[in-house]
């Protein structure tokens, strides 16, 4: 009787009931519908997610309990100016106080006094021609225009502006710019470099998904399962957007994120789906099979994903939260489609999955490339170069992890010089206006109006008693370096500075300014708003959450290790070479685009810092990755080792029958971040170029040369735990549904399974010995290697 058809239960043998086992049994049964949701789900979600980019913001850098935002609330409050448009006059004879260009830049002024949604306008010619809004050789002045409204009105207003004002007007020239005009350059800029980045991932990524499974049916399947991960997260995006603030820049990762993730999860579903169709089972048996073991891994997998991205939520900025929560929908919606969507597809092809191969086809160097990549099962693991890589590496195990460990350190050794700043208007690119009318500004004026902040003095009366005081401290403020000009304005609710400074506010100097000011003792409080104080602020209050944020990873990322092998020492040894992996990372990452080397090859200004946000997002997102792929390299080591009972031979088979898939995983999922490599945006550029590196790393140098040399040092002390923790692991731990091969029909009864189940039984009990006496346990190991050489 086929096996689909015995019964309740259609697979034969005595079996325990796992979650991924009932998971397996329900979508080979409920194939169709389980099929039928997912097309009503993504249909449903790409209806109401494409929603999501209404809701989003392009904020999110400020602490919402620190002091630059509370002088931000209160300057709102109290309805201060903001200089939303600083539009740039250039006169055309070369003179702003010429009659003719003095008269045109007069009218420009009252004309955008009347237009709606402008509450004040502040020019050169308005205001007894101050110094301040001249540029320096007088070819060209200001108009700082204040807007009114909602944030939609404001909008509005600002492109109206742009608009009808923007070129040239008789004798000048006008140029929009200003915090709006950066807002909205840097808006357009994600778009395309998004829209560009899934035109170059795409079509490179299918191209190598026909080399790693040589057929276009297997190839496709793991772009359903992107699109069902993308467009689950913006629906779930959308939910969490009602709630709370969004970021925009989140977008970026969500999609590259699940795009990766998605193709690297079906790599190892299809793979192990594909090598238990090749080893003799039904198609319903290898769908229960492959959920039960490549899908367990795949959970856990994205488990330490989600938990490593989780961290992101103890940091009070809502850019950070925002990638934790698109990270943690993409990646829950990448294992549901792999666990379920997937699955059910295998289920319904069948052997069919392997149709259109066509190895013969093509240039011969594609199909090298094929060979190297793909998964196969006909030859022997031994015959690979991963097993002889691993026995290479064991016979050499000290000098071998001695030498990488030196040099991912020497490769980190720039990351202690790092400066951590905010993004500024120059991660534009220089080809960029708005960027070229803020520089304009910042070279050719004596203070930058685009970056003027406000000193707030709560409950303080500039007009009445504390007049005298107020003015003194003006005077002091005025006096600090790199303040420009200093005013002082009134309202009901108290006084407050405006100042307009000399520097670039988001640097270095931006930073000494507001520490110089923050030092000043006048005889009441006050509180210091703007860029610079935004980026003292949450350097601050990163550096506060981080150790919290660290302990949630390692804690959590271990408890869950062990979960999986029940052993105390693969979870340290998981995190330590994690963290040695992205130490060389960083430290490229900040020679690259701190210190500005390479800055000419790959497009982008390079500003002395290093995005403060970017090396918590990139830690949290690599090493949740680097996580992912060891998950999947010690689950077929520990499986390996539970069938032979031997470590070493454990290591090398594990490495053989993972390596070229992790490869393969690796490669596509660099991809997809590679191609934000070529974004307009520095950080964005930082990004991507940073997880390519910490990915290729990781799944090359580490997998293949630190890990077997560190776990055969170890031997089975690998997988040791005291007796109270086995005895935890054996009763709540999760363990793989182990099949006899006399279970399946396909396999025929011999005389050689009653050696196989005796020689098991004799490395099990080995195995137990071992636990006891890890050195004479490794003993036998080495002496098995030394035969099977």
């Amino acid at each position: 009787m086929p096996a689909q058809t015995m019964g309740a239960y259609p697979f034969p043998g005595p079996r325990e009931h796992t979650v991924f086992s009932r998971i397996g049994q329900l979508v080979v049964r409920r194939r169709r519908l389980v099929l039928a949701l997912t097309v009503l789900f993504v249909v449903a979600a790409g209806a109401v997610g494409t929603g999501l980019f209404g809701q989003l913001g392009g904020g999110g850098f400020a602490d919402p309990d620190a002091e630059s935002t509370r002088a931000e609330a209160f300057l709102t409050e109290v309805g201060a100016p903001r200089p939303e448009l600083v539009l740039l006059v250039e006169a055309d004879g070369g003179n702003v106080d010429a009659p003719a260009v003095a008269a045109a830049g007069t009218a420009l002024t009252d004309d955008l006094a009347d237009e709606p949604g402008v509450r004040s306008t502040v020019s050169y010619w308005s205001t007894g021609r101050p110094a301040a809004l001249r540029s320096t050789d007088g070819t060209s002045a200001l108009v700082v225009v204040d807007l009114d409204g909602t944030e939609e009105q404001v909008e509005e207003a600002a492109a109206g502006v742009a608009e009808r004002h923007a070129g040239t007007h008789g004798p000048i020239t006008v140029r929009v710019g200003g915090g709006y005009a950066i807002d909205e350059a840097i808006g357009k800029q994600l778009e395309t470099d998004l829209l560009r980045a899934e035109l170059l991932a795409v079509p490179v990524t299918l191209v190598l998904l026909l080399l790693v499974f040589g057929g276009l049916v297997a190839a496709t399947l793991p772009l359903v399962v992107s699109v069902v991960s993308v467009v689950g997260a913006f629906l779930a995006l959308f939910g969490i957007a009602q709630l709370t603030e969004v970021s925009v820049y989140s977008i970026n990762l969500m999609t590259g994120l699940g795009f990766g993730l998605a193709i690297d999860y079906s790599l190892f579903v299809l793979s192990r789906f594909r090598e238990e169709l090749a080893a003799g089972r039904s198609t319903d048996e290898a769908v229960l099979r492959t959920v039960e073991t490549a899908g367990r891994t795949v959970a856990f997998s994205a488990l330490t994903v989600a938990v490593s991205l989780s961290a992101l939520l103890v940091f009070p900025l809502s850019f950070l939260r925002s990638f934790a929560y698109s990270g943690v929908a993409v990646v829950c919606c990448a294992a549901a489609g792999a666990l379920l969507t997937l699955p059910a597809l295998l289920a319904t092809l069948g052997p069919r999955v392997n149709r259109s191969s066509a190895p013969s086809t093509g240039s011969r160097m594609a199909g090298r490339i094929a060979g190297a990549l793909r998964q196969g099962t006909a030859r022997p693991v031994e015959a690979g170069f991963w097993y002889r890589l691993a026995c290479a590496v064991m016979r050499r195990p000290v000098p071998v992890a001695t030498g990488v460990v030196v040099f991912l350190l020497a490769l980190g050794i720039p990351f202690l010089g790092v400066n951590p700043g905010l993004p500024s208007y120059q991660a534009l690119p220089p080809s960029n206006e708005a960027r070229q009318i803020v520089e304009a500004i910042e070279t050719g004026f004596a203070g930058n109006r685009t970056e003027e902040f406000g000193i707030v003095l709560p409950g303080v009366d500039a007009d009445g008693a504390d007049a005298e005081a107020v003015t003194a401290f003006a005077r002091q403020v005025g006096a600090v370096d790199g303040v420009a000009e200093v005013t002082v304005q009134t309202a009901v609710a108290g006084s407050w500075l405006s100042v307009v400074p000399s520097v670039v506010p988001r640097s270095t100097e931006g930073e000494h300014l507001v520490e110089r000011i923050r030092a000043l003792d006048p005889p009441f409080d006050f509180n210091v708003g703007g860029d610079a104080a935004e980026l003292v602020d949450a350097k601050a209050a990163i550096a506060d959450r981080l150790p919290l944020a660290l302990a949630i990873i390692a804690t959590t990322t271990g408890l869950l290790l062990f979960v999986v092998f029940g052993s105390v020492l693969v979870p340290v040894k998981a995190v330590v070479l994690n963290l040695l992996s992205l130490t060389a990372t960083f430290g490229a990452m900040v020679w690259i685009f701190q210190d500005g080397h390479l800055s000419g090859l790959l497009g982008f200004t390079a500003t002395g810092q290093l995005d403060v946000s970017m090396p918590i997002l990139m830690f949290c997102v690599a090493f949740g990755l680097s996580m992912d792929y060891e998950v999947f390299l010690l689950s077929r080591i520990k499986e390996e080792y539970d069938r032979t009972g031997d470590n070493r031979q454990a290591i090398a088979a594990g490495l053989a029958k993972t390596g070229r898939l992790i490869t393969a995983a690796a490669v596509l999922l660099a991809v997809s971040f590679a191609a934000f490599g070529v974004s307009g945006m520095s950080f964005l550029k930082l990004m991507g170029i940073g997880l390519t590196l910490a990915i290729l790393m990781d799944a090359t140098v580490v997998r293949g040369l630190l890990v077997p040399a560190v776990m055969s040092l170890a031997g089975r002390a690998n997988w040791w735990a005291p007796a109270p923790l086995r005895r935890l692991h054996s009763r709540w731990g999760s363990r793989e549904q182990r099949w006899s091969p006399r279970t399946s029909p396909a396999h025929v009864p011999v005389e050689g399974d009653r050696v196989d189940e005796d020689r098991a039984e004799k490395d099990r009990t080995e195995k137990d010995r071992g636990e006891e006496d890890p050195v004479e346990a490794d003993r036998v190991d080495e002496e098995r290697m030394g035969r099977r050489r």
